[in-house]
């Protein structure tokens, strides 16, 4: 897991357990998907999409 993930999860709880709850499929489709994110910021908003979107 790369560590701006583990962090952006850190300061969101919410997402932490959502994520935490996901089957491992799911889990690795999305820590794949942080490859692709380049900022602090867009890392925050991917982590809050966790939220809505599972």
């Amino acid at each position: 897991m790369p560590v701006s993930f583990g962090m952006a999860l850190a300061v969101n709880p919410e997402a932490k357990q959502k994520f935490s709850m996901l089957p491992d499929e799911k889990k690795w489709q999305i820590v794949s998907g942080t490859h692709a994110v380049e900022s602090r910021e867009q890392m925050r908003r991917y982590v809050e999409n966790i939220i809505t979107a599972y």
